[in-house]
C-alpha cells in the first residue's frame, strides 16, 4: 500500500424508515414517534432519517418487550 492508500472498512447496512419498519415489524408511524420523543438511535441526511443495523440490534436488546406495542392496544393479564 503507498502512502496516500485508504484501507476502506466494510460498510455498516444502513437502513431508511420504511426498511426499519418493515425490519422491526412496526408501522412507519411508530418509527416517527419513538423519532420524535428521542426513544430511536438514528442519523439524517438531509431530511432523511437513516438507521445503523448494528445499533439498532443493540438497542433491541436493551428495550423492554413492550416498548414498540400501544399500551392501549395490549389485552390485559388480569
Amino acid at each position: 500500500m503507498g502512502e496516500n492508500a485508504t484501507v476502506m472498512q466494510p460498510a455498516a447496512k444502513v437502513l431508511t424508515v420504511n426498511e426499519l419498519a418493515g425490519y422491526l415489524r412496526v408501522h412507519r408511524s411508530t418509527i416517527y414517534r419513538l423519532l420524535k420523543k428521542g426513544q430511536l438511535p438514528g442519523f439524517k441526511i438531509g431530511s432523511d432519517w437513516r438507521f445503523n443495523v448494528e445499533v439498532i440490534d443493540d438497542w433491541r436488546l436493551r428495550q423492554g418487550a413492550g416498548l414498540l406495542t400501544d399500551a392501549d392496544s395490549v389485552p390485559s393479564a388480569n
